[in-house]
C-alpha cells in the first residue's frame, strides 16, 4: 500500500501539506472495506525515497502515455477515460477513502489494469512525479472553499499550477471544470498569467460545453439537476523554451 501521510522525493520538508477536508464518510460496508484490504495494494502508488517517480514504471508495459486526475470524487471520469483509452497509464489521486472504495469497485467491474490509485493530497504525488511526464491532466470539480477566508485552501493555487507544469509534457492539455464561477474566475486568472498555459476557448461554447471526448461526473449531475451552470476549460501546456 502507498505510504500515505510521510514525507518521500526530495520535497523539501517545510512544502509538506495540509489537507483540508474530510477523509471519511459513512462507514464502508463489508465488500468495499474488503477491497481497501485486498485490491488497494494492488493499485496504489508507492513514492520513491528519493528521486523522481516516472509515472510509466507503475504498469507493466510502460504506457506511453499517463494521464492524471487529482480529486476522482467517486471515480466515474476515471474509469471512463481508462476503459476509453486502455493503452494509456491512468493516475488518481482522491484522500477520501469512500471514494476510493468507490473506485475500486468500478476498476474490478469493469475489469481495468491501467489505472493507479494515490489516495492522499494530489499536490504530494506531482511535486514527486519526473519533469515532463504526463500527457494530459484532469482537475474536476474541485471543492471552490467559497469563504474568502478559505480560500488559501483551494487545490488550484499558483503553487498548484507550477507543479503541473513541470509535470506535464510540452503541448499537454489541461482540463478544469466547476459549477462554482467564482472559482472559475479563481482559476482563470492564475492560469491566463501563466508563462506555461494557453487557454483554448475560442468562444462561448468552449466553456459552456463539454468535449465529446470528456466523461460526466456524479457531481455534474448534481450540480446540473439544481440549476447550476457548469463551466469547462481547457488548456494546453505550452512548449518549453530551449536554451540558444
Amino acid at each position: 500500500m502507498a505510504r500515505n501521510g510521510h514525507h518521500h522525493c526530495d520535497v523539501p520538508l517545510e512544502q509538506a501539506r495540509i489537507l483540508y477536508g474530510r477523509r471519511r464518510g459513512r462507514p464502508l460496508r463489508p465488500g468495499r472495506r474488503e477491497l481497501i484490504d485486498t485490491l488497494l495494494p494492488r493499485f496504489s502508488i508507492v513514492l520513491p525515497d528519493q528521486g523522481a517517480l516516472d509515472p510509466a514504471t507503475l504498469f507493466p508495459d510502460s504506457p506511453a502515455e499517463t494521464w492524471l486526475e487529482i480529486g476522482f470524487g467517486s471515480g466515474e471520469h476515471l474509469v471512463a477515460q481508462a476503459g476509453r483509452y486502455q493503452k494509456t497509464g491512468f493516475l488518481g489521486c482522491e484522500p477520501f477513502i469512500n471514494g476510493v472504495a468507490s473506485l475500486l469497485a468500478k476498476i474490478q467491474h469493469e475489469g481495468l489494469a491501467n489505472i493507479r490509485i494515490f489516495p492522499d493530497d494530489g499536490r504530494i504525488l506531482l511535486d514527486c512525479l519526473a519533469e515532463a511526464s504526463l500527457g494530459r491532466v484532469f482537475i474536476l470539480f474541485p471543492d471552490p472553499w467559497p469563504k474568502k477566508r478559505h480560500a488559501k485552501r483551494r487545490l488550484v493555487s499558483s503553487r498548484t499550477i507550477d507543479a503541473i507544469a513541470r509535470a506535464m509534457k510540452d503541448d499537454a492539455e489541461l482540463r478544469l471544470a466547476s459549477d462554482d464561477h467564482d472559482y472559475i474566475r479563481w482559476m482563470l486568472e492564475r492560469l491566463c498569467r501563466h508563462e506555461a498555459f494557453q487557454w483554448l476557448a475560442q468562444g462561448c461554447s468552449h466553456w459552456w460545453q463539454r468535449t465529446p471526448d470528456w466523461p460526466g461526473t456524479r457531481y455534474e449531475t448534481k450540480a446540473l439537476r439544481a440549476g447550476r451552470r457548469c463551466i469547462y476549460l481547457r488548456f494546453r501546456r505550452l512548449p518549453r523554451l530551449t536554451a540558444t
